[in-house]
């Protein structure tokens, strides 16, 4: 079997908080595999380890079977990242984002504009192409960033939390994209504060709290795991005592 992700006993402190403690994980290739947990469970700090932002303390982690610390850079040539903050330059366009993305990541100037256009149009971005980013929406934003994220068709697609605050047709969009580049052949690791989302798109969902996993399988089998669990909600509610809480948002 073919694992994009492995991951054992990964822990990373931040002076006496540990953030992550211990986190055990497997990833088959061509997953979209779901991560949950309440803010400040240490979500986005694995993500930023695997994605070699971030060293971790202990244990160990391989991408594609590739060491995040000792092969990172092989690692960045085949992940790509979107943080739940845009990465994009506020001073360019869209078209000018994505090509600057694009022949960072090796591709010439003609293949990275050509491929800067695909991407606005799949993402509906065409009549914003020439726009200041200044002036883009935040749904645009979000859109435009995973578009970065995937302007190389990284073998492994890391999304933090990619839809908060998006409008539910622009996460429905964002869904049918996300579901595109399984069918392409990448595997996606996806935080979310949306467990609906999570029950949607995800094959198999972990939920960590305090740096810890403490639930892990498919939504089926999660929902089984609890009496009387209908959502995903149900089971996180009882097995973290929390909500995910999530502000709305406007594209």
């Amino acid at each position: 079997m073919t694992y994009a992700i492995e991951v054992n006993n990964l822990v990373k402190k931040f002076g006496d908080n540990v953030a992550v403690d211990g986190v055990n994980l497997k990833v088959e290739a061509g997953q979209i595999y779901g991560v949950l947990g309440p803010n400040g469970a240490g979500k986005s700090t694995t993500i930023n380890m695997l994605a070699t932002l971030l060293k971790p303390t202990s244990g160990e982690a391989k991408i594609f079977g590739h060491d995040i610390v000792k092969e990172g850079a092989i690692v960045r040539q085949l992940i790509g990242v979107t943080g739940q903050f845009a990465s994009v330059d506020e001073g360019l366009t869209g078209m000018q984002n994505l090509v600057i993305f694009g022949q960072l990541l090796g591709l010439s100037k003609k293949d990275a504009k050509q491929k800067a256009k695909d991407l606005l149009e799949e993402f509906s971005l065409t009549e914003a192409a020439d726009r200041p980013l200044e002036k883009f929406s935040g749904g645009m934003r979000r859109r435009l960033d995973l578009a970065a994220s995937l302007i190389a068709q990284p073998d492994l697609i890391f999304l933090d939390e990619p839809t908060t605050g998006l409008d539910p047709r622009t996460r429905n969009q964002m869904w049918e994209t996300i579901r595109s580049q399984v069918k392409r052949g990448a595997t996606v690791l996806l935080t979310t504060q949306y467990l609906d989302e999570a029950d949607q798109l995800a094959d198999r969902i972990a939920i960590i709290d305090h740096g810890k996993v403490i639930a892990e399988g498919t939504p089926q089998e999660l929902k089984d795991s609890v009496d009387g669990a209908v959502t995903l909600d149900d089971v996180f509610l009882t097995i973290t005592g929390d909500h995910i809480e999530v502000e709305e948002g406007e594209e």
